[in-house]
């Protein structure tokens, strides 16, 4: 298996339009950090498999369908027969940036455990991708821990990405404690412009990235600045690429995961070895053109760009 990404599977409620009375219609998106990121994969033609959990009800089924139908291997998804599969309600605003209401008290996806792990899938598993969403309760912690450390045994690179959603944290010290945790594990890291400056304290994403490496030796490091485009920091090497502007954004929802996911392919494809300045441009530009494409889009994991797509436009 070239990327097991271990967390949450959940159906992202997007904002499409309003009714003849004047109320606000939403579309049930699946989504997700962890499969996003897969399904853009698994599109570039990788071989990848999800472990999580959903509740055994409508939205679980729909999911488990979803993760399918985009070639991701489901083997690793669980369902809970008590705890339903967690909602998300992403509303947008007129730039694409949005806010997110999340029904996770609790939601299916916390309710994973250290025994429920299939380590044969993870042990096959080239890379192994987390976020922090599976960091927010003990229980599914311990898991997303016991996850990385067998594949770590195993010899996967391990890539994180953050992702903070604020409102399902007790508080942001226990975020930030979890995300020390990440960073200490991970070989390829992608963190957001404004992750970045929380985390360390530092407006300058490069005062940033050297307050990180201070204290975790993480191989590369890639900085996504939105509007800004994105920058790759490796060795000694800081290498930035400019975004592809869409003139027909719709939101953002998936754009972190997408430039994410074109990053593994890079690194599945070249390795983490001896890249040069030219090789991270490369890889930069082709992530950039990526996630510029699903900004255009209304959700993420079932329309992510074919390669094609992302070529012809660079």
């Amino acid at each position: 298996m070239d990327v097991v990404a271990l967390g949450e599977l959940l159906i992202d409620f997007t904002e499409n339009g309003v009714s003849s009375q004047g109320n606000p219609l939403f579309e049930a998106n699946p989504g997700g950090a962890p499969c996003n990121v897969l399904a853009m994969l698994s599109r570039l033609g990788h071989r990848t498999a999800f472990i999580g959990k959903v509740g055994n009800d409508f939205f679980g089924k729909q999911l488990e369908d979803a993760i399918t139908e985009v070639g991701i291997d489901a083997a690793g998804l669980l369902k809970d027969d008590k705890v339903h599969t967690t909602l998300a309600l992403v509303h947008t605003y007129p730039d694409g940036d949005r806010d997110f209401s999340f029904y996770r008290n609790p939601g299916a996806d916390m309710m994973l455990t250290e025994e429920e792990l299939p380590e044969e899938i993870i042990r096959g598993a080239k890379i192994f991708h987390f976020g922090t969403l599976s960091m927010t309760h003990p229980g599914v912690r311990a898991a997303t821990k016991k996850a990385i450390a067998v594949a770590k045994e195993a010899g996967a690179l391990i890539s994180f990405d953050p992702n903070i959603r604020k409102p399902l944290w007790d508080s942001m010290e226990d975020a930030r404690e979890q995300v020390l945790y990440g960073l200490g594990q991970c070989d390829i890291l992608k963190i957001s412009d404004n992750e970045i400056q929380w985390l360390t304290g530092k407006e300058d994403y490069t005062d940033g990235v050297r307050w990180i490496r201070e204290r975790y030796p993480v191989p590369l490091i890639l900085v996504s600045m939105g509007k800004e485009g994105s920058r790759a920091y490796y060795k000694d090497r800081i290498v930035e690429a400019e975004p592809f502007l869409q003139p027909d954004t719709i939101e953002t929802t998936g754009a972190g995961d997408t430039f994410c996911a074109c990053v593994l392919h890079y690194v599945l494809e070249h390795g983490l070895e001896g890249l040069e300045e030219k090789d991270l441009k490369e890889m930069l530009r082709f992530a950039n053109a990526a996630a510029s494409l699903i900004t255009t889009r209304k959700g993420a994991l079932r329309v992510m760009p074919e390669k094609e797509e992302i070529e012809k436009m660079l």
